[in-house]
């Protein structure tokens, strides 16, 4: 484990952990770290690895997949393709240890370990949730905690957990808080929706929303559902991303 990365997380003590925070382990293999985190995901469409956990389990999104018309609705990580749970039951397995081990392993062996792979895997880029959502303040923390260690690699953050972004942005000085390599996107609630601005404006982050017509500009859909060259959902000087209903 780098000395870079030991003294930022002991510069800023985690929320809700004491004063001094909790032991530090160094990892020497992967699959040390790996076991402590519970793995991490390969999207093919992507180029880089991502941590996810299970969409049943999203907040806000469980209440959406019943609205018509949502993006919740048509989720494709909800019962769909790969994740259907009957038909691939060792894939659900993954993204519920995951979630399971995050609850439980200490905070910051849980942040050293994800550290320690992202390092090794040395992409330049990582994708939170390509199943899932923020479950916590704690695990918004977390990331960010991940994302100030690694500053070489380009974080990209989805999500509809306002409330949890709102938090964290009140307890943590304002939106000038966020590291300058962690892309955070609201994600808009409805399939041919506004996209929520004026809001992501105020919190510093980005916006995300899904359209059924050709006014779509991730190139995905137009190279083999890949994201091919392009990296602009990890660059925050792109404000908005709008992906083509799938």
């Amino acid at each position: 484990m780098s000395v870079a990365f030991l003294e930022a997380i002991k510069a800023r003590p985690l929320a809700g952990l004491p004063a001094g925070g909790l032991p530090f382990r160094p990892f020497k293999f992967k699959y040390e770290a790996w076991a402590v985190v519970g793995g991490l995901s390969e999207p093919s469409k992507l180029p880089c690895h991502a941590w996810s956990i299970p969409a049943k389990h999203c907040r806000r999104g469980r209440k959406l997949r019943k609205v018509k018309g949502s993006v919740c609705n048509r989720c494709y990580c909800f019962e769909r393709g790969f994740y259907q749970s009957k038909l691939f039951p060792p894939v659900q397995a993954a993204l519920e240890r995951r979630l399971h081990l995050f609850n439980t392993q200490p905070r910051n062996l849980w942040i050293s370990a994800m550290v320690f792979l992202i390092e090794r895997l040395a992409e330049g880029y990582f994708r939170w949730f390509d199943s899932g959502d923020l479950q916590s303040l704690a695990m918004l923390e977390a990331f960010v905690a991940v994302a100030r260690a690694c500053p070489g690699t380009k974080f990209w953050l989805p999500t509809r957990e306002l409330e949890i972004v709102g938090s964290w942005l009140a307890l943590n000085g304002g939106k000038s808080a966020w590291p300058r390599n962690l892309s955070v996107r609201l994600s808009a609630d409805m399939i041919d929706g506004p996209a929520m601005r004026s809001l992501a404006i105020r919190y510093g982050c980005g916006v995300a929303r899904v359209v059924s017509d050709d006014s779509f500009t991730c190139p995905a859909s137009r190279q083999g559902n890949k994201c091919g060259a392009c990296r602009k959902c990890w660059d925050n000087n792109e404000f908005e991303i709008v992906y083509l209903e799938h």
